[in-house]
């Protein structure tokens, strides 16, 4: 029985590594900013953040694996403050790390990391030179895979390192922007999008990600995984398969690429949209990973292609949309809509 540290353990992603784990009979220790939303047995959490030094170094003693979850997302809109959590947070607990001799340390990173992917890119493998960051939120995440990458360069310690990069999670209790997607479907409204959706976009299940993570540990390896469905379409395919399984009379309205961009650019720095450059400069482009170095290296398969995990998580909305909270992590919440009220009155 090892022991494994979730940092962000009442985040969307965090929170189901700590069930999979007790599932497998793991002892498991939670941190977060926020008070404990999780109710498991084998389980300590304590209210820590990830950049109290010496906090994070004394409750590294006596762990086996770290799951570095926790980090400040796109919704956030968080400006100077991603760099604290994402870049200097990460380099707290990787330090600690060390110094208590942890075996694995797994560090959630992002596919905003890659920025404008253009379809020439795709799929896009595990270290394209060429592909950089367009916004704050994904430079933060880059830099925090640069303090990864230096440690397996290196590789001066016993800690062995892994750099996971998710496409898209989705799965049950995911909401944040996927919260309107869903609503407007369930009520019949028309479903926007940036360009013609003819693009190739590439969603990943919370288990896909979560079954990575742990492989990653058990393993022992320093390396690098992109992680998305290996069953995917286009992402006008996807909504539409998604409007059928819900039985509604949505239907998708496209919207010309440049003045979209334009438009949401403005809403954004006026603060009346939820929307941030990660959204609108690249949901309407191609983008999909080359997993061949996950599947191989950790003999691993993923469980759920894009139409699965939509209607899992559509159906997770449908059932619980009377008892949805602002109170949690942004990908398990409801979303301060702001103009977007406006627009769905027309939609």
């Amino acid at each position: 029985m090892s022991t494994h540290l979730v940092t962000g353990s009442n985040g969307f992603l965090g929170s189901f590594i700590i069930k999979e784990l007790i599932a497998k009979g793991e002892n498991v220790i939670g941190i977060d900013l926020t008070n404990n939303q999780n109710n498991f047995q084998n389980f300590k959490f304590f209210k820590i953040d990830i950049l109290d030094k010496d906090k994070i170094n004394e409750i590294l003693k006596g762990v086996d694996y770290v799951h570095h979850t926790a980090a400040l997302v796109p919704l956030k809109k968080a400006g100077k403050k991603f760099w604290e959590t994402n870049v200097l947070g990460t380099k707290i607990i990787v330090e600690a790390s060390k110094i208590n001799k942890i075996k694995h340390f797994s560090h959630i990173s992002s596919s905003a990391v890659f920025g404008n992917v253009e379809k020439k890119d795709c799929p896009i493998g595990i270290d394209p030179k060429h592909l950089h960051p367009i916004e704050i939120y994904g430079k933060s995440k880059k830099e925090g895979e640069d303090i990864i990458k230096k440690e397996i360069e290196n590789n001066d310690s016993s800690t062995t390192f892994s750099i996971l990069r998710p496409r898209t999670v989705i799965g049950s209790e995911r909401l944040g922007i996927f919260e309107v997607l869903f609503e407007w479907i369930s009520e019949g409204k028309n479903i926007f999008i940036i360009g013609d959706g003819s693009n190739l976009f590439q969603f990943v299940h919370i288990q896909d990600i979560s079954d990575v993570s742990i492989l990653s540990c058990y393993r022992n390896k320093s390396d690098i995984y992109n992680v998305g469905s290996e069953n995917f379409s286009t992402l006008e395919d996807a909504i539409n398969n998604l409007i059928k399984f819900a039985k509604t009379k949505s239907k998708i309205k496209k919207l010309p690429i440049g003045l979209s961009i334009s438009l949401l650019r403005l809403l954004d720095i006026l603060k009346l949209s939820p929307l941030g450059p990660w959204h609108y400069l690249t949901y309407h482009k191609d983008f999909y990973y080359d997993l061949s170095n996950t599947c191989q290296k950790l003999k691993w398969k993923s469980k759920y292609s894009n139409d699965e995990m939509l209607k899992e998580s559509y159906l997770w909305y449908i059932e619980n949309k009377d008892y949805l909270s602002e109170n949690k992590s942004l990908h398990k919440s409801k979303l301060k809509k702001g103009i977007l009220k406006i627009i769905k009155f027309f939609a």
